[in-house]
């Protein structure tokens, strides 16, 4: 079963990081992404913290792609076990 999106979870200002979850039929998938990786996304300036959720809402499709393939590929981290992404995620 494919995953499906989930929730925007919140801005982590000190851990420089946005949580938000994904689906697997009734699983909720923990997952998180980088800020840093957010702008390398959009090859662009550094996005202010009030703005950090419209650029999720912006690269959602390609960030949850990406998560939906390391969870394919069970790169799981973390406890719980979730997915985490990084610029290194979207090279290549």
């Amino acid at each position: 079963m494919p995953l499906t999106s989930g929730r925007f979870i919140g801005h982590e200002q000190d851990r420089g990081i946005i949580q938000f979850s994904m689906h697997d039929g009734a699983k909720e998938i923990p997952c998180a992404i980088s800020t840093s990786a957010m702008d390398d996304l959009e090859r662009g300036p550094k996005v202010a913290t009030e703005h950090r959720e419209a650029q999720f809402t912006r690269l959602r499709d390609r960030i949850e792609t990406r998560a939906a393939s390391k969870y394919r590929a069970c790169e799981f981290e973390g406890t719980p076990p979730g997915i985490v992404l990084r610029s290194i995620d979207f090279r290549g």
